[in-house]
Parts: C-alpha cells; structure tokens; sequence
C-alpha cells in the first residue's frame, strides 16, 4: 500500500525549495533540493546579467522552475521506501506525464504574458515573415502565438492526442516565421533565444510523443 501523500510538505517546498523534505526528516533530500534549485536561480540571473533577459527567462522556465517544481512533487509523494526518493519522483513524472503537463502549464502563462504584451503594444508591429502588417491584420498576426500557446497548453495539461499536431503546426510557423525574419532583419538575442527554445521543445516533445498518442496515464 502506497504511502499517504503530504499536500503540507508540498506547500512548505513551493515557499522554500526543500523546506517541505526538511519538515518530514529528509535533510539530505532538503539540502540538495534547495541548493541545487538556487543554484539554478542565480544562474538565470546571472546570464540574465551577461546576455540578455529573453535568456534569463529562458533558463529559469527550463531548468530552475523545474527543478522547484519537482522537488515540491517530492515533497508532497513523501519519504521513498528502499531507494532514491528523487529517482522515485523523476520515475513517477515519466510514467504519469507530469513533464508534458508541466510544458503545457508554460505554455499557458506564456499565452497570459503574449497577451498582456500584445495589449500594452497595440501600435508595435510584429514583423511577420519580413512584413510588418497594420491594422486588422497586423493584430492578427500578433495573436497567432497566443491562441496556439493557448490551445496546445490546454491539450499537454489534457494529455489530449491532438496537441501533437497542433504543436508541432505551432513549431513549424514559429520556426519558419523566425528563420525568415532573421535573413531580413538579422540575428538579435531575443530571436535567437525563441528559435533555440522552439528547436528544443520539439525535439523534446518528439521524444515524448507516446505520452499524447497513447491513453492517457493514470494519476
């Protein structure tokens, strides 16, 4: 019989990265999962500091609230019985899907943030495949990424079949649309960055592909 789950102990490490490990007698698990996570902090700040802040973004979103995010799963699954409790975890986040859930919550509040941009910037054209459209259409254009991030965030939570295909359209205009803008506009840090994060999410996604193709896992 699985142990009970530890909802208190998730809390405590969503405030403070292994706060919740500490609070079940972990201090081991607790320490490792607070360095390791603020370790991961200031290394976005830090190439925040060095490149630019699409970078820090970038990084936190992949690596640093990850790793915050996992070590609060942790945390709330408990004590492991017999082996590595982040082995058990990372084991349990595999199997369940819990990755394609977590990039499909990204995408949602990158949709929330496009938005809020788009709405702030109602005179910024958004160059689109060398163009930069104005009125109806140049507002169309802008809430293209949006309304995808939108549709295929809701789909990975989901773990509904057809986000694949709707992301992997997603990918392919972002991808095309930022190859294009970059012959005529040139390389800039925040083009670069959403070109590198496309090209990696996909082949992620590809891996992970079986996850949405299949019935969804339990849990």
């Amino acid at each position: 019989m699985s142990p009970p789950v530890d909802p208190r102990a998730a809390l405590l490490s969503v405030l403070i990265p292994g706060l919740g490990q500490l609070s079940q007698g972990r201090r081991l698990q607790a320490l490792a999962a607070f360095i390791v996570t603020l370790l991961l902090l200031v290394l976005s700040a830090w190439l925040g500091r060095i490149t630019d802040r699409a970078v820090e973004v970038l990084v936190f979103m992949v690596l640093a609230l990850p790793c915050w995010v996992l070590q609060s799963y942790d945390a709330y699954l408990g004590p492991g019985n017999g082996r590595s409790d982040m082995l058990r975890t990372w084991s349990l986040v595999w199997q369940r899907g819990h990755d394609i859930r977590f990039l499909g919550l990204l995408l949602l509040i990158s949709a929330l943030n496009d938005t809020w941009i788009i709405l702030k910037n109602l005179d910024y054209l958004l160059p689109f495949y060398c163009t930069r459209l104005d009125g109806v259409a140049g507002f169309a254009t802008k809430a293209i990424s949006p309304a995808l991030h939108l549709a295929v965030g809701y789909g990975f939570i989901r773990l509904r079949r057809w986000a694949l295909f709707v992301y992997l359209v997603y990918a392919a205009y972002g991808f095309t649309n930022g190859m294009v803008n970059l012959t005529c506009f040139g390389p800039g840090r925040i083009r670069n960055t959403l070109l590198a994060a496309i090209v990696l999410s996909t082949l992620y996604i590809l891996r992970r592909r079986h996850v949405l193709l299949e019935k969804s896992p339990g849990g």
